[in-house]
């Protein structure tokens, strides 16, 4: 195969679709997981991505009518019938470009060139491929929440949005937590956890704007620097973890530190746009919509390939449906959940 053009792209994609549907049998495991009215079913190797995806998604209740499927091939050379992944070889690569050719022959797409890894999808026939040039060639976020620009691509063509936010609530309510890495998100939320709180998610969550705001669970990943995981307690009570992860961050799952299995939603009354305030107390204060926009959209659209304008559409229907808020955060994590509950519990107005 040549080098990958905007020309040939197209002809690419359909290839290696091809090709991994009609390897199926030489794939080693064939994975299935239940998410929110779909059944993603993974055909991969085993190995790191293999217990990404056994362990790194919320499995939602059986109790529904039957889900649509989603089928992903994990392909590399080691399985019979996968050729070599293309290098791309067309001057500077750009998403946009690259999305918008795939887009108008009915495909989505995704390039990652350090790796030459790539990512198609045929939402009409609900089937994908990962090709990489190995069964360990992805990039290092990927076990992180294996999958995500699959899941991003079914859920948009829903009418839903994979948004990168945490969240928070009780009883059924929640917030959504919104900014940017370093803000505080992740320590807000296993904050929240650690004392009586409900979360979906910290990293991705699944939004439906159908009828107000809800979120839904997809990843199980929890995250901490080691300073917040010092400070939250967690050595003490996750007895076993694993080294640090790309970002040099503690990896563990929601169920380690959740008083209560994950709900199948939370109805959101809120944005709120955490930031480290050093003060003792937290506080909760009204944020402009315009800035609580930047918080949320930049990084969910750069997150998540292709889409792009419908990505701010989204985003920016989502922060008109809801109040907006600054919380600045104290240094007592029991203090912060206690703060986050006292606000959804009087109801943000």
């Amino acid at each position: 195969m040549p080098n990958v053009t905007l020309e040939n792209l197209t002809d690419y994609a359909r290839h290696v679709l091809a090709q991994a549907q009609s390897s199926a049998a030489h794939y080693p495991l064939t994975c299935k997981v239940g998410l929110p009215h779909l059944e993603l079913t993974a055909h991969v190797s085993a190995g790191a991505l293999a217990d990404a995806f056994a362990h790194g998604f919320v499995t939602a209740p059986d109790n529904r009518a039957p889900a649509d499927i989603c089928r992903i091939f994990v392909a590399h050379p080691g399985i019979d019938g996968i050729a070599a992944p293309a290098r791309w070889g067309q001057g500077p690569f750009t998403q946009h470009g690259f999305a918008t050719r795939l887009a108008e022959a009915g495909l989505r797409g995704n390039h990652f060139h350090d790796l030459d890894f790539w990512q198609f999808y045929d939402p009409q026939r609900r089937v994908g491929v990962q090709l990489m040039a190995s069964a360990d060639a992805f990039p290092p976020w990927e076990p992180g929440a294996p999958l995500r620009p699959f899941l991003h691509w079914e859920y948009a063509a829903r009418g839903m949005r994979l948004a990168h936010a945490g969240t928070l609530g009780t009883k059924g309510r929640g917030v959504l937590l919104a900014g940017a890495g370093g803000a505080g998100k992740s320590g807000t939320v296993a904050a929240g956890l650690l004392h009586g709180l409900d979360s979906v998610g910290d990293d991705y969550v699944l939004v439906d704007l159908s009828n107000g705001v809800t979120a839904r669970p997809l990843f199980s990943t929890l995250k901490q620097d080691p300073q917040g995981f010092a400070r939250l307690g967690l050595k003490h009570r996750l007895k076993a973890h694993g080294p640090l992860n790309w970002q040099g961050k503690h990896a563990f799952h929601i169920d380690d530190i959740a008083p209560r299995p994950v709900p199948e939603t939370l109805d959101i009354v809120a944005l709120v746009v955490p930031h480290i305030g050093g003060g003792g107390a937290s506080s909760i204060v009204p944020v402009s919509r315009r800035d609580a926009m930047i918080a949320l959209a930049p990084s969910g659209i750069a997150q998540m390939p292709g889409e792009r304008e419908s990505g701010f559409r989204f985003f920016s229907d989502l922060t008109r449906l809801l109040p907006c808020y600054r919380l600045s955060l104290g240094t007592q994590p029991q203090e912060i959940a206690g703060t986050i509950a006292d606000f959804l519990v009087r109801g943000a107005s």
